[in-house]
């Protein structure tokens, strides 16, 4: 029968050697006698089919999270075979942007950021689940489980989405002082990173509405409206996601969009009746156990911990501001929200610290 299929094959194929491709899959074994047949392909009738979550998979910050990936054969093959399993990290277009780990048994290889945090999980028999431990906030993303069975090659992609939110942020020097690396740099000072678009167009439709453009990941510069006005791109402009597009990112200069997800301590708040200085706010945040919080973590802490506090802290940048969830007299405007007094060179506050649990 074997034989027969060959012989059928190589017909249909116009005498080529290389097998059509109809739907069904081929083993492929080299041979190297020199004698000119340098290929015999053997038809298993078995198609490979690999499957991961079709719903994006939530995660935070310093958390464990599991990417599920399955694969099996149609009609099942019976014992587990020796095969190769790839993930890759891709971009939003779907082209790979980094491996992540590459596994053939109980053996595996993690590259470059994910080394020491991502390894296999394999707790059934055609499971191929990738494990990220001490999620990062730039672990956000899509990722490729690459199944590969000698040349038999199928894949599928899921997608980690971290739980944060989104801030503008500019720095002491005032509006439109940071080109893309600065803009990078400050978000990571505020315990975040620069945020992607999609991050950006969630915020936007929980409510974001901020006129200053920023920087995003991609090296684009945006800005997201929700009550169109004349100084926001015109009254007559829906409402959406502004974008200057691409810019030059050592001579073009904005503000940044920040994301920094859900937080594994705590952030709380210290005064003195006579309040304090900047450098005796740190000193009182030490003495308490913790760090003074940074910007990232004191909105993270409002957005995911509920937050409300209607006293003026600082903050690790030098900036002084106070979340309020329930908006109530002599705390600020009606709308919940991250107040700022700006980055005062003088005078006492309370402060906001930060402590892991």
């Amino acid at each position: 029968l074997p034989l027969l299929l060959k012989a059928t094959l190589l017909r249909l194929a116009s005498g080529s050697y290389h097998p059509f491709y109809n739907g069904f899959y081929y083993n492929h074994i080299m041979n190297d006698n020199g004698d000119g047949q340098d290929k015999v392909d053997y038809f298993n009738g078995a198609k490979l089919v690999v499957e991961t979550s079709r719903d994006p998979v939530y995660s935070y910050n310093g958390a464990n999270v599991t990417l599920p990936c399955h694969y099996r054969y149609q009609p099942d093959l019976g014992p587990k075979r020796k095969i190769r399993i790839k993930w890759s990290k891709l971009r939003d277009d779907y082209t790979k942007e980094q491996d992540v780990m590459v596994a053939i048994g109980k053996t595996y290889v993690a590259f470059g950021d994910f080394k020491g945090r991502a390894h296999m999980h394999q707790a059934s028999r055609h499971e191929a689940s990738l494990v990220i431990s001490d999620v990062h906030l730039k672990d956000d993303g899509k990722y490729r489980c690459e199944v590969i069975d000698g040349l038999e090659d199928e894949s599928d992609v899921v997608e980690l989405r971290l739980q944060g939110i989104v801030f503008p942020y500019q720095p002491p020097r005032g509006q439109y002082r940071l080109n893309f690396h600065e803009a990078e740099q400050v978000c990571q000072d505020q315990g975040a990173i620069l945020a992607n678009f999609n991050q950006l167009f969630q915020a936007w439709s929980e409510g974001l509405d901020w006129c200053n453009a920023g920087w995003l990941a991609d090296g684009t510069v945006q800005y997201p409206i929700r009550l169109p006005r004349k100084p926001c791109g015109g009254v007559h402009l829906a409402p959406g996601i502004r974008s200057y597009g691409p810019r030059h990112r050592h001579l073009h200069r904005f503000d940044a969009f920040c994301f920094s997800s859900a937080l594994k301590g705590e952030v709380f708040y210290l005064d003195r009746p006579a309040g304090m200085t900047l450098e005796e706010a740190k000193q009182s945040c030490q003495d308490a156990g913790a760090e003074i919080a940074r910007v990232g973590q004191l909105y993270s802490a409002w957005k995911f911990l509920g937050l409300d506090r209607c006293n003026a802290g600082w903050l690790a940048d030098g900036s002084v501001r106070y979340p309020i969830v329930t908006p109530r007299a002599n705390c600020g405007p009606a709308e919940p929200g991250v107040r700022s007094f700006g980055f005062p060179s003088k005078g006492k506050f309370g402060v906001f610290c930060y402590r892991e649990r």
